[in-house]
């Protein structure tokens, strides 16, 4: 994970408010305003997706974070920002008001079940088959 990254993501995410992040599960964690609506895996960054907004990742063509455990391939809702974010701090911010607003929902109803898109789930990663 590079510094570098994190430092120029700090950057450009702090209009949106406190920008903090923590290293875990072999990534790191973002937060704006203490709210968790981002992953960073190898330098690349995802941000949250819910009912609310994730049509809009999925119509841009944002891939979604996946990772492999034990030959079984899991998809979350966490969406890949387009290329184009990375080099236009307005495109970006547009991007981190979409996974900022879903971490904000997420914890005023915490509750709340949501739609379950059959190869990504909200409460716990579902697997999906590796193609060989």
């Amino acid at each position: 994970m590079s510094s570098d990254f994190i430092d120029y993501l700090t950057e450009i995410l702090t209009p949106l408010g406190s920008v903090r992040s923590k290293r875990m599960f072999g990534g790191v964690g973002v937060y704006i305003n203490n709210l968790f609506c981002a992953i960073i895996v190898d330098d690349c960054l995802y941000f949250k997706a819910d009912d609310d907004n994730e049509a809009e990742f999925i119509t841009s063509k944002c891939p979604a974070f996946t990772y492999e455990k034990n030959g079984i391939s899991y998809s979350m809702r966490y969406y890949r920002v387009p290329d184009e974010a990375m080099d236009s701090a307005d495109e970006m911010l547009h991007w981190a008001k979409l996974g900022l607003a879903a971490a904000l929902r997420k914890k005023t109803n915490p509750k709340s079940k949501s739609k379950q898109n059959p190869s990504v789930s909200a409460k716990k990663p579902r697997p999906t088959r590796l193609a060989k």
